[in-house]
């Protein structure tokens, strides 16, 4: 028999929050009903209103607060739109830290069942905000004028944003130059509904360390209208530019950057360094966009790793060579495997940029590729794994299992996956040493961790 449902949708009730979900609302209970509402945070006394009822759980809309978190912040609504993509943009920094670091340990024990895991306190940052290197930011139209930002949420309506909190003040300068150039010579947006109009979205992606910037501009059309005019307009505005890109993306897709990209002006890349090592970065290059947090991570990779030189080390997952080119200084040997055909081109060239000779790239499939280097006698002291959000692949899980490498590195940005894989690899033979959560996106609900295991 069905359990009944303790609220109807319209309902006004008093409430308690209690936790937060994965991704940022505040959550409920009614007779043991969860409620989910945005911008509740634990601790708060409030009246929401139902505005969706299902069987598992309901959805409500905050009316009024009786009582606030002492880590609730108020955000101006006039300055909402700054804050597009930050569900936690209402958590003071230190709440947020606590959250991410309590929805880890959450995870590992309730997805991995593991209990003697030491799990350390979440590495933050000194300044929280303006830390992306990268923006891609969707254009339209609005009474005439080219808009620029971010999708309201669970919408493709564009709000015309100015000036983003988490960008770096090169990525919104340059967002904002390129909208305006355009907007001056008259260049139509593109229409999602329409297939019609030109220009579709605006990227640029900036080396923090060398002062080096690059624009991207993304038309539905091979033509780029004024293309000229818009290049010496880009040069005189924005003098940190050192590549301009027209990439084309004729299909009706969400999928942001087309295949065809032409060089209209400058460098083919631009540069950037974490620590000592050097990146060549394309316009379709995988780097992470946060470099501050990224070499904290990377130096407890190479902290897990304990490398003395003798040891030889697989990169899964490996992008454009930056975890395997910082192994490699420190390893006998180390090979990488990534899917993306143009991230091992990019790869290859950083390892020759930084003189680095002891390693290899290959492109293919981690799960197809590390199995065929091991049939072939291939072995890995040190296996590291970087996957995306869905985790590894179980093929990729067995054969590190068959492998028996003596430490496993792996680092995730999905608690959730990270604990179902680290079950599998205990329950294959490894014992998982130390966990070390970081938060490499601030403002935002994800969590990156960097996990060390090692075989029994």
């Amino acid at each position: 028999m069905d359990k009944i449902v303790p609220v109807y949708k319209n309902d006004e009730i008093d409430v308690v929050f209690e936790d937060l979900t994965h991704d940022g609302a505040g959550v409920a209970k009614v007779d043991g009903y969860p409620l989910f509402v945005a911008n509740g945070l634990p601790g708060e006394k409030a009246k929401v209103k139902v505005i969706k009822v299902g069987k598992g759980y309901g959805i409500g809309r905050l009316v009024e607060l009786y009582e606030k978190s002492p880590y609730r912040v108020d955000i101006d609504s006039s300055d909402v739109h700054k804050y597009g993509g930050c569900q936690l943009k209402h958590i003071s920094y230190e709440g947020q830290l606590k959250y991410k670091e309590k929805q880890v340990r959450q995870v590992l024990t309730r997805i991995g069942k593991l209990e003697d895991v030491v799990i350390h306190p979440i590495l933050g940052m000194e300044h929280p905000w303006h830390y992306r290197n990268k923006a891609q930011v969707p254009v339209g139209e609005k009474d005439g004028e080219l808009i620029a930002g971010f999708f309201k949420s669970r919408s493709h309506e564009i709000v015309d944003t100015n000036e983003s909190m988490i960008q770096l003040p090169e990525i919104n300068e340059a967002v904002q130059t390129v909208k305006e150039i355009c907007n001056e010579l008259g260049i139509p947006a593109y229409h999602e509904k329409s297939h019609q109009g030109v220009l579709r979205h605006i990227m640029a992606r900036y080396g923090q360390e060398t002062g080096e910037l690059m624009v991207v501009i993304v038309t539905k059309t091979a033509t780029l209208l004024q293309r000229n005019r818009i290049v010496e307009e880009i040069i005189a505005r924005l003098p940190k530019v050192k590549s301009i890109v027209h990439n084309v993306n004729s299909k009706r897709t969400n999928v942001i950057l087309g295949e065809k990209t032409k060089i209209l002006w400058g460098n083919e890349v631009i540069y950037d360094s974490i620590g000592d090592v050097k990146f060549a970065i394309s316009a379709l290059s995988f780097y992470q966009v946060n470099p501050v947090q990224t070499k904290v991570l990377y130096d407890k990779v190479l902290e897990y790793a304990d490398l003395s030189g003798k040891e030889d080390v697989i990169d899964a997952y490996c992008g454009i060579g930056t975890i395997s080119l910082f192994l490699a200084k420190k390893a006998r040997s180390v090979f990488g495997v990534e899917v993306v055909p143009e991230a091992i081109g990019d790869a290859k060239r950083n390892a020759l940029l930084n003189g680095i000779t002891n390693v290899e790239f290959a492109a293919g499939v981690a799960e197809v590729v590390i199995p065929e280097w091991y049939k072939e006698g291939n072995r890995a002291d040190v296996l590291v794994v970087d996957p995306p959000r869905k985790g590894c692949d179980e093929a990729l899980l067995q054969t590190i299992i068959e492998m028996k490498p003596k430490k496993v590195i792996y680092v995730s940005c999905n608690p959730a996956t990270l604990a179902r894989d680290l079950r599998i690899l205990e329950d294959g033979g490894y014992k998982t040493v130390e966990v070390q959560p970081l938060d490499m996106f601030p403002q935002t609900t994800h969590v990156e961790c960097c996990v060390l295991l090692k075989l029994i």
